[in-house]
């Protein structure tokens, strides 16, 4: 599936504005959109904190609301852009909710499950294979995240 470098740059920008909005709240600032036939149907933003729910990761809150949006928990032909590498956690909800393809900025080393502490996109014993490409917009999703917790520390 080829897919314009441009356009997931444009979405990525969306993703990156919903994580300075986490960041604004006191949220680890990552942020997430899903987006199906060239337009953005679901948004969120990490609100951990605030919900008091350890479940409530940007991509958690886009799939939630996708799924209401399209009234089906399977989403099929969506991207998810992500301005992190999703956690185990996080992968998990998107193989179950048959996302086609994953899009996300940093790439997360210790954490990462798409392709670095795991890789579940390419998981064996999971029935459902995601196409993803890491890195869009790298520098400024790293140095958003690094600067949130230079700045914590």
């Amino acid at each position: 599936m080829y897919t314009d470098p441009h356009i997931d740059e444009a979405w990525m920008r969306y993703a990156f504005r919903l994580a300075q909005r986490a960041e604004q709240q006191g949220e680890v600032p990552v942020g997430a959109i899903i987006v199906k036939d060239e337009r953005c149907i679901a948004e969120g933003w990490n609100t951990v904190i605030d919900l008091h729910d350890p479940t409530a990761h940007a991509e958690i809150v886009a799939l939630r609301t996708a799924g209401l949006a399209l009234e089906n928990y399977r989403l099929g032909a969506v991207t998810l852009y992500v301005t992190l590498e999703p956690c185990v956690m996080c992968m998990g909800a998107i193989s179950h909710a048959r996302i086609n393809r994953l899009v996300f900025g940093a790439y997360d080393a210790k954490r990462g499950a798409v392709c670095n502490a795991l890789s579940l996109a390419d998981a064996s014993f999971l029935n459902h294979r995601i196409s993803w490409v890491g890195g869009v917009l790298e520098h400024e999703c790293s140095s958003l995240l690094r600067d949130f917790f230079k700045a914590r520390r």
